[in-house]
């Protein structure tokens, strides 16, 4: 059974655990701080987890990620940057997809959001095959768009757009 909710204090312990987990953060953005410690997890859980629209991933009543939108502003105020994770010991059970295709449906229920996109360093491939089980296309490959660890990589973008 998988559901989404607001991150609680509970999660601390397991925000620590899954965020020194090097393999973990391997393609997850430079600003989740390393090492990560019990200070970034309650900064997360009481402030951090409220900026934008974000959900803890739980799976049989246990933390096990991270799901969130980032809604642009202006111009671009009817589109948000999804963003995911699954901790390591969850990999290969379906519940980063699973939990994609919950909150998109969130999102495009609650919200006035048209477009939704994501941004997949390229060799992701777990990741950008979470996008397109939930029906995520990609559009664009930027060229040598990330610099992280010392290297470059090609940035793929997907996106899922409601119909209107």
């Amino acid at each position: 059974m998988l559901a989404l909710r607001q991150f609680e204090k509970i999660d601390e312990d397991l925000l620590v655990s899954y965020l020194n987990d090097t393999a973990q953060t391997h393609f997850l953005s430079a600003r989740i701080p390393q090492p990560y410690t019990p200070e970034a997890a309650r900064w997360w859980v009481e402030t951090g987890s409220k900026l934008g629209i974000t959900r803890a991933i739980i799976s049989n009543g246990i933390f096990v990620g991270s799901i969130g939108a980032i809604p642009g502003e202006f111009e671009k105020q009817k589109t948000a940057e999804i963003g995911y994770w699954v901790a390591r010991p969850y990999w290969g059970q379906g519940i980063a997809s699973e939990a994609l295709q919950k909150f998109t449906h969130l999102l495009f229920e609650s919200t006035d959001l048209i477009r939704l996109y994501a941004a997949v360093i390229e060799g992701n491939v777990a990741s950008a095959t979470v996008l397109q089980k939930s029906g995520y296309k990609l559009e664009a490959v930027l060229q040598k768009a990330i610099y992280k660890n010392g290297s470059v990589f090609n940035e793929l973008h997907y996106s899922r757009v409601r119909d209107v």
